[in-house]
């Protein structure tokens, strides 16, 4: 079969389904791969690219629909390309069915299969092929690139010659994939980072990546993402008021605002409104990640960049990924051809439509004839909250200095009843045993009782090399066995031998660990 990816008819997209890439890739699947003419152009990749690859390239659109029983796009069919469809070809894209009814009816009607990149499930085994997520991520990244080239100070603060340099606040309004790109992207450019989300179990990752979470003081149980497949789900008119009352306190004091909150099937949620740009000061920037949504910004004007009467610069771009499309394209095709390793089982270059598959029926709108939108719900949750934990009581002077006297008695009996019934095992020991094999015994025990009170109690964290190098020297006990190992009897001939060899292990080891410890903290 023949995979084609024809060139993006919307206007300014400059993305493509297919790379030289992802096409090697797709041969190696049993596919032949066709590119219409000037697709990969505004991505960076030549048809001369294309050829080298092994790829047929066609002058035309309408002949490339026509050559290929499998379609790759970026963005969603035109009309006119929903109408080139035939019975049985599979389209793979991005679609929107639950935005797109029309269109999806008129590829039902062409008897098309159409599997939309956008509803691929967020479970662990569909990361691969998570368009959306790769998307996003671009999106993220390139909304703090844009703020930093509308924004006339400095993200880092620095304290130089000519006066000191207070770094950039920057807020960002949802932490979803974006979010967090947007999140990594502005702490490892130096600026104060904080991050909102309605979900509470994203709070650990916006902390880990070095971001401060801005908590409501709100004690409404909050939704689990993990219910709605990882997404964020409408909030209660209450926590809203307590959400836009937090933003309000911080808008004065924030340079920067990147907003990505978005809801699948729904217009994007007001979150910054006109009197928060008014409070905010001069030269701030707004970046609206959710522009083509109607924004999250009351100001935003979708596709534009505007200025305010107040001097806060407000980004309504809705092509961020498009603007890197040599990465975005990359990524993209790649995502493409993981879908395709797995409908493509035996890679003989037949497609196999398991409809058992989660992945696969989670993706596909319409197949055989059928509209199969929406799917079911994923059986695998995509996030899991943690449990709301209480938090630890506070004791007081007395309860702590109570606690400190029932562990001290708890400890001492512990210890008097380990001597006790040692004390008692030894005297059992020696009415049996010879008085030469006693003096050794009890050296013997006193060994491993100072032995396990020592090291036993050390930290994990304190085995340095200083420990490594002190435990290939306590095992000078080598010499022991050592002069036993000439003994007459064979027991302790092997005795002496076992203990040899653990010994020199514990020698080798200790000195090769330190030293391999010690290259970790050498330049070179």
């Amino acid at each position: 079969m023949k995979i084609g990816a024809p060139k993006e008819t919307f206007e300014g997209e400059n993305r493509v389904a297919m790379t030289p890439a992802s096409a090697r890739d797709l041969q190696k699947l049993g596919y032949d791969c066709v590119i219409e003419s000037g697709a990969g152009e505004a991505a960076g990749f030549p048809n001369a690219a294309y050829k080298e690859a092994g790829v047929e390239v066609v002058k035309t659109g309408a002949a490339l629909f026509k050559a290929c029983e499998i379609v790759i796009k970026v963005r969603p069919p035109s009309d006119t390309e929903v109408k080139r469809l035939t019975e049985g070809q599979t389209l793979i894209s991005f679609f929107y069915p639950g935005q797109n009814d029309a269109l999806m009816e008129a590829a039902n009607a062409k008897g098309a299969t159409v599997i939309a990149m956008d509803m691929v499930p967020r479970i662990s085994r569909a990361q691969k092929m998570d368009a959306l997520s790769s998307m996003a991520n671009i999106a993220g990244y390139r909304a703090v690139i844009e703020a930093g080239n509308n924004f006339g100070r400095f993200f880092t603060g620095q304290v130089t010659a000519a006066g000191k340099v207070p770094p950039a606040k920057v807020l960002i309004v949802g932490a979803g994939v974006a979010g967090l790109a947007a999140i990594g992207t502005s702490t490892s450019l130096g600026a104060i980072t904080y991050a909102f989300d309605v979900r509470p179990e994203v709070a650990e990752q916006v902390q880990s990546m070095g971001a401060e979470f801005v908590y409501l003081d709100f004690d409404e149980e909050q939704t689990d993402g993990s219910e709605s497949g990882g997404y964020a789900k409408p909030s209660s008119p209450e926590f809203r008021e307590a959400q836009l009352a937090k933003f309000r306190e911080l808008a004065p004091e924030i340079d920067i605002v990147i907003t990505t909150a978005l809801i699948p099937n729904r217009e994007a949620p007001e979150l910054w409104t006109e009197d928060m740009v008014k409070a905010m000061k001069p030269g701030s920037v707004i970046v609206d990640l959710a522009a083509e949504k109607g924004g999250n910004c009351k100001l935003t004007v979708m596709d534009e960049k505007i200025v305010t009467d107040n001097g806060v610069t407000i980004v309504g771009y809705t092509d961020f990924p498009s603007r890197m499309a040599a990465q975005a394209s990359t990524l993209y095709a790649t995502n493409v051809r993981h879908m395709l390793t797995d409908l493509t089982p035996e890679k003989d270059g037949t497609p196999v439509h398991n409809m058992e598959d989660d992945v696969i029926r989670g993706a596909t709108a319409t197949h055989k004839g059928e509209i199969t939108f929406p799917p079911p719900p994923p059986k695998v949750r995509a996030i899991a909250a943690q449990p709301k934990k209480d938090p630890p009581k506070e004791l007081t002077a007395d309860e702590k200095r109570a606690q400190e006297v029932a562990a001290f008695k708890q400890q001492t009996r512990n210890q008097v009843t380990l001597l006790a019934v040692g004390g008692a095992l030894l005297l059992g020991v020696g009415l049996v045993a010879p008085a030469s094999f006693m003096q050794h015994f009890i050296v013997f025990v006193l060994a491993v009782f100072v032995g396990f009170q020592v090291i036993w109690g050390v930290a994990h964290s304190l085995h340095t090399p200083l420990m490594a190098i002190t435990n290939a020297i306590s095992s000078i006990i080598i010499l022991g066995a050592l002069m036993q190992i000439g003994s007459g009897s064979w027991l302790v001939i092997l005795l002496s031998a076992l203990a040899v060899f653990m010994a020199g292990i514990n020698i080798f080891g200790g000195f090769l660990v330190t030293r391999r410890m010690l290259a970790m903290f050498q330049k070179s």
